[in-house]
């Protein structure tokens, strides 16, 4: 008897900790895909380039795995993004700005 709910507890403890590391590395991929979106977002501010951000940030993030939530153009070329990312347990998300180094908050 001793055996079997030691047998659980062991099973119990390798389930959550695959949801866990699921869980974790979700955060990690909607990390990157909104840091990518969001410097493919400000790339489209540059004087050369000319097009929208919030939509190549959104295309960078679906390409990345992720779904963008949010897009703001802050002005002086900085964008600032939210992607989420689903899991088994729900929606992992991440923000991110981008933009020249002379709008550092």
């Amino acid at each position: 008897m001793l055996l079997l709910g030691l047998v659980c507890v062991v099973m119990f403890m390798a389930a959550f900790l695959g949801v866990l590391a699921s869980a974790q590395s979700a955060r990690g991929r909607a990390q990157a895909a909104a840091d990518l979106a969001a410097i493919a977002g400000a790339s489209q501010l540059l004087p050369v380039a000319g097009g929208d951000p919030c939509e190549i940030a959104a295309q960078t993030a679906t390409r990345n795995g992720g779904r963008l939530s949010v897009c703001q153009d802050e002005g002086a070329a900085v964008v600032r993004v939210r992607v989420v990312v689903p899991t088994r347990v729900g929606v992992a998300s991440a923000e991110a700005r981008a933009g020249p180094a002379s709008a550092r908050e």
